[in-house]
């Protein structure tokens, strides 16, 4: 009798699917996934690099939907709350406090705002402070609080602008800001739905290719560039810890603002007219001018035109100086890469890029110090003259590390790496870094070698470890590796080099993660910094395990498998299954095949997660691998859906033969690019149950120029985006299909059209499908109303199309009948 009234609740609210629309307010999942979603957060851990401090950040884990309901102006790229002068989308902490690393005491931070909304967190050069900003009803502060003493203050009023990049920077002697404040003489901002046009809006095509993606949140009108640079506007002032101001610059849009390692000199970027239609702020005019600690123009560096107009390509770039930043290992030396191929991909050189370097006074033209075979990614400077370069090359997935003194010609760049990125199992690690005397990490080196920490991902399963490598020979040697098979073990920053002293968190199944500094040199010994408890009492004994099995054509697979809460082993119940994944491409097999997840991971069911079913009686396979590969002359995309419908079959197999499941019931789902792989995967296989299909985009022709990893255009590709795109083939949708769309996203590509249209195809066809628009949600999901409506909607589907399948049509007619009888 209670299944029959299970069912019956379910399927009243399937009648209402044949309707149009459904008025519905904000629905919450049952109690089972509620106390997981209700479970409290730890705070965020940051530690000093001295390891002699610890600031813990505690934050809720959602917003509310009237948070989101605030106002917002999108512009170039922006998401602006105009009245608070930040931007709308920000994560906001709400409590501090301190402990000392090496203690367990845990101290309360006196001073604090009433009602704190805590972000733009950074430690000063010395790490004995931390500055933040706090949001007020009207706008932003900037708050500064001393980590010895715990004692908080304010330094601004609510008048900081934080609409565009970081609203202050520390000065190098630790005692004052450079902040970015509200003008004076802000004009009033427009409001564009009421404002009367003076004229229509024309774009220009002046014959150049213009290939961008399909950005969002772009300026449409002059009203929209009036109001982006009233909010982007700031007069920059320089504020000392004692509250006091003195204005530093005139008002301008200024975009970041970078200090010398040595303190005496600023580099100050501002994005400056005119404005785009096409392409977001940060690809706007700007120019970046060399300043003096008093803010005295020392030197105008660059002055960079408007970037509309690329070459074709994902390696393409603008021509002339790009990346100017400082080098760490000297007082005042600036560095900048050029383009030696014009930043066309097409063109065939020896070299790709070009590195330069330029001191104070800054005066002459810079000097050439290291010429890059592949396209610049980025350079760490060391100690003892050396630095570390590294070039890649996206359509063949390469990378190189090379080793290189820029003050010294005579010595040739070696070769430290040449590598395939994608290739996990080579990784040889990051560079060991420390604080120089300039306050600036760089790249330590003991005795003519340098350490690297790895992730440590073999075929035997992940052993992180740390690596010396001697410069002169290359030669390298393990000086520890983690020792664990049931634990995972994460090492992120060494404290202290010599003594061996080194920062890691430590994990389990049912372990929540903390962090320990761990001494290398000495067994066993670990340093509790951390101690948080599993909020997630109810699920820590669900088993989990990492399972790995083979494609159709023999490319190795893997997947983490969970059982339902309670599950006997022993009798093995088929049971229905959730499998969630999100499509990777690769250029060869042999990366493709490597196996990076593992057992040991905290089970922690984050908002978009699937494991909140194994409450609900569903075995969840997650984070399937789903590789898209083409080698050679092949692009992955030539055989996507092929390739999405072996990896579906092949995990389903897979967990079938195990004996857990009822292969009959799989659902399958995803976001974005997963939301995209399930609307193909119900499309042209017979695999699965239900989908669900998250943030997704599904017509392909509404992404011309290139899409995820496809760098092709429609017009080079006709057939492949064809193929590809389940809006094409919305015919062929025989299985039922939950589509869920934020009606604010912002993410390039998943416009929420692209949901309301393919729903309007799939209802046109008579496909069984359901639209859910998530008001104010983005491309990721924030408040806590959109979440648990989201969480309500997806159990309902499966319990209705997957858990109860063959049931539906029974329960659909006896809810008919009973809503007749009402």
């Amino acid at each position: 009798m209670m299944k029959i009234s299970y069912l019956l609740m379910f399927s009243l609210c399937f009648c209402s699917l044949i309707y149009g629309q459904e008025n519905l307010d904000y629905q919450v999942p049952p109690a089972e996934i509620m106390e997981l979603v209700d479970a409290p957060l730890a705070p965020i851990v940051s530690v000093d690099s001295k390891g002699e401090n610890a600031v813990l950040l505690y934050r809720d884990a959602y917003k509310s939907i009237a948070e989101l309901s605030e106002a917002e102006m999108r512009l170039g790229g922006l998401r602006i709350n105009p009245r608070t002068n930040i931007g709308s989308r920000t994560y906001y902490f709400n409590g501090i406090k301190l402990k000392k690393a090496r203690s367990a005491e845990i101290r309360e931070v006196s001073g604090l705002p009433a009602n704190a909304r805590i972000a733009n967190i950074k430690w000063s050069p010395d790490q004995s402070m931390i500055a933040f900003t706090n949001t007020t009803l009207d706008g932003v502060e900037v708050w500064v609080l001393d980590a010895n003493t715990g004692k908080a203050k304010k330094l601004t009023d609510d008048t900081v602008n934080a609409n565009m990049g970081s609203p202050y920077e520390w000065f190098k002697d630790n005692n004052a800001l450079l902040v970015k404040m509200l003008p004076d003489d802000r004009k009033p901002l427009i409001d564009t739905d009421e404002a009367i046009p003076a004229g229509p809006t024309i774009s220009v095509s002046s014959g150049e290719k213009a290939q961008n993606r399909t950005y969002q949140d772009l300026l449409k009108n002059p009203n929209d560039e009036q109001n982006f640079e009233q909010l982007a506007r700031s007069v920059l002032f320089k504020v000392g810890m004692d509250g006091k101001a003195k204005k530093w610059l005139p008002a301008g849009m200024y975009r970041s603002i970078s200090v010398s390692p040595d303190g005496n000199y600023l580099m100050v970027s501002r994005v400056k007219r005119p404005f785009s239609y096409l392409v977001p702020y940060y690809r706007f005019p700007f120019e970046e001018h060399i300043y003096d600690p008093e803010g005295n123009l020392v030197k105008e560096m660059l002055d960079v035109p408007l970037t509309e107009v690329l070459p074709k390509g994902f390696m393409s770039r603008r021509k002339g100086p790009r990346y100017l930043s400082w080098r760490k290992d000297q007082p005042a030396t600036l560095v900048w890469v050029e383009a030696l191929d014009e930043g066309d991909p097409a063109n065939e050189v020896e070299y790709r890029d070009e590195v330069f370097q330029l001191s104070a006074p800054f005066e002459g033209e810079g000097k050439s110090i290291l010429k890059l075979k592949d396209r610049y990614s980025t350079i760490q400077w060391g100690e003892d003259g050396y630095a570390f370069a590294r070039d890649y090359w996206w359509n063949t997935r390469n990378t190189r590390t090379y080793l290189f003194k820029p003050d010294d010609p005579s010595m040739e760049p070696v070769v430290l790496s040449d590598r395939n990125y994608q290739d996990q199992y080579s990784d040889p690690g990051s560079f060991v870094t420390r604080k120089n005397k300039y306050d600036e990490s760089v790249v330590a080196i003991e005795d003519g070698k340098v350490f690297l920490m790895g992730d440590g991902y073999t075929e035997e399963g992940q052993f992180p470890f740390i690596d010396e490598m001697n410069l002169k020979t290359q030669e390298t040697s393990r000086v520890y590796q983690s020792p664990y098979t049931d634990r995972l073990e994460t090492i992120y920053s060494a404290i202290n080099l010599n003594r061996g002293e080194f920062l890691i968190r430590i994990e389990a199944q049912k372990e929540y993660p903390n962090y320990y500094i761990r001494n290398i040199r000495k067994k066993e010994s670990l340093t509790p910094v951390t101690d948080f408890e599993n909020p997630f009492k109810s699920i820590e004994d669900v088993h989990k395990e990492v399972i790995t099995y083979e494609r159709e054509d023999g490319l190795e697979l893997d997947a983490t498998l969970y059982l339902p809460v309670g599950y006997d082993m022993a009798k093995k119940e088929r049971m229905p299954m959730i499998l969630w994944a999100y499509p990777r491409e690769f250029k060869d097999k042999a990366s493709a095949s490597q196996n990076t997840s593992n057992p040991n991971e905290f089970i922690y069911p984050y908002y978009g997660s699937p494991i909140y079913w194994v409450t609900r009686g569903y075995v969840v396979l997650d984070d399937a691998a789903f590789p898209i590969v083409g080698e050679g002359e092949e692009e992955p995309n030539d055989s996507f859906r092929s390739q999405l419908v072996a990896n579906g079959k092949a995990a389903i197999d897979a967990v079938d033969e195990m004996g857990y499941i009822d292969p009959k019931r799989v659902a399958v789902g995803g976001h974005s690019y997963g939301a995209f792989m399930v609307a193909n995967l119900l499309s042209h296989s017979d695999l699965f149950a239900a989908g669900i299909a998250r943030s997704g985009a599904y017509n392909r022709t509404l992404t011309p120029f290139g899409f995820q990893a496809e760098e092709r255009s429609y017009w080079e590709a006709p057939e492949v985006y064809y193929t590809m795109s389940p809006f094409m083939h919305a015919d062929k949708m025989k299985t039922p299909l939950l589509l869920i769309h934020g009606e604010a996203d912002n993410n390039s590509g998943t416009y929420p059209l692209q949901s309301e249209r393919y729903f309007n195809a799939l209802k046109g066809l008579g496909a069984t499908a359901r639209l859910v628009m998530l008001p104010k949600e983005s491309h990721g999901y924030r408040a806590k109303e959109s979440i648990l409506h989201m969480l309500w909607e997806q159990d309902r589907w499966l319990e209705i199309y997957v858990k109860n399948k063959g049931q539906e049509s029974e329960a659909s007619m006896k809810a008919e009948s009973e809503m007749d009888k009402k």
